[in-house]
């Protein structure tokens, strides 16, 4: 199980901006699907996204499941920027390119480059990260929602109230 967190380059709220977090919830139904992986409790926040992984198998590679969702996800997020004109945006985004990305033929700097990644090894551990990424919504500048089961985008409503809003988490009492 490993605690997951990216970020939009310099913190934009391109998630927010251009209403894409389905692309999320798009790529929570591929691990299921193809990867066997479970997603156990998440927050998709206007610029980032935290969300706790369970993978029953040791056949993964987290830098590669990741790698591969940001450039899925970047892909879309510049198509939605294009269709709402929001030219400034897509500048930013290349301007944001190093060399070497350019040379590769990247044309976006959608997501910071680096993502964290930490793995749980204990419980204390587990409920510390999960809820921190149930309290996001509510804490520091962020103030999203009232009440954290209310934030439309996080697995708390389905943990604290039994509702699902836009994709069902594994409940982690029905580990194996």
């Amino acid at each position: 199980m490993y605690f997951c967190t990216f970020t939009c380059y310099r913190w934009l709220p391109l998630f927010e901006m251009t209403n894409s977090y389905d692309l999320v919830y798009k790529w929570f139904h591929y691990l299921k699907s193809e990867k066997q992986a479970e997603v156990i409790a998440y927050a998709i926040m206007p610029n980032h996204l935290h969300c706790i992984l369970y993978f029953p198998h040791d056949q993964f590679d987290l830098n590669k499941i990741i790698s591969n969702a940001k450039r899925f996800m970047a892909y879309e997020v510049v198509k939605h920027l294009e269709r709402l004109d929001l030219h400034k945006i897509l500048y930013k985004l290349q301007e944001g390119l190093s060399i070497r990305e350019r040379d590769k033929g990247q044309k976006h700097k959608v997501f910071e480059t680096s993502f964290d990644a930490k793995p749980i090894y204990s419980e204390s551990f587990f409920h510390q990260k999960f809820d921190y990424i149930h309290d996001n919504p509510v804490k520091g500048k962020w103030q999203l929602v009232h009440d954290f089961t209310e934030y439309e985008h996080s697995s708390a409503s389905f943990y604290e109230l039994g509702i699902v809003k836009h994709f069902e988490p594994k409940h982690y009492a029905a580990l194996e």
